[in-house]
């Protein structure tokens, strides 16, 4: 089933302070090459720690803050991916612009997944109110999420309280914009997606380290 994104209902949201002039240690990949299936993800994440992801595409470097704390199950399954290379030399194969860009399906077709699925966290005080939110892409099903996720190239609260928001990109937001609009509705060959190339993920460091 294609992952998309379904018009639900407003609700809005206090902005979150970011973490970005905290020191970061970069966490070890879990595999050596990428591994696209999975029955469900191991637990590498510590929901009261912080954690943000370089995400490393054609374009440039997108940081993200990823909340840990109000989507647990969601952080840790991007991150368990992502550690095991499972972005690496993905498409953003859905971009709409004045809306989101959409990525994390290896096949490139938005039918992809890890193999496994769980259910949406929704936190009711995020929503996708600017451009940068970071969130899980879904089937129609609240239990579909799997591996792809969107940030918003504008702000998108008619997405509120369907959809987890699980991070916020704090650094590259003009690289975000600046992805090839790609409209799968619209198929054009000579439309080239922009590809994430690798993401590694930060943990927050602490005196202990």
């Amino acid at each position: 089933m294609t992952v998309s994104l379904l018009t639900v209902s407003l609700l809005t949201a206090p902005l979150l302070a970011t973490s970005a002039q905290a020191a970061w240690v970069t966490l070890k990949p879990v595999s050596e090459t990428p591994v696209l299936k999975f029955d469900a993800p191991q637990q590498v994440t510590d929901p009261a720690k912080q954690y943000q992801a370089v995400v490393k595409t054609t374009r440039g470097d997108i940081t993200l803050e990823l909340y840990a704390r109000q989507a647990p199950k969601t952080v840790n399954s991007f991150v368990f991916l992502a550690l095991n290379h499972f972005y690496d030399d993905t498409p953003f194969h859905r971009v709409l612009d004045g809306f989101m860009a959409q990525g994390g399906d290896p096949t490139g077709t938005g039918t992809g997944g890890p193999g496994y699925s769980f259910s949406v966290e929704i936190d009711k005080a995020l929503g996708f109110d600017s451009a940068g939110v970071l969130g899980m892409a879904r089937a129609q099903s609240l239990s579909s999420q799997g591996s792809q996720f969107f940030i918003t190239l504008a702000p998108a609260t008619f997405l509120n309280g369907q959809y987890t928001v699980f991070g916020k990109v704090v650094d590259g937001q003009n690289v975000v914009d600046a992805l090839q609009k790609i409209d799968p509705q619209k198929p054009d060959a000579s439309l080239k997606p922009d590809r994430i190339e690798s993401v590694e993920i930060q943990e927050e460091a602490t005196d202990g380290k």
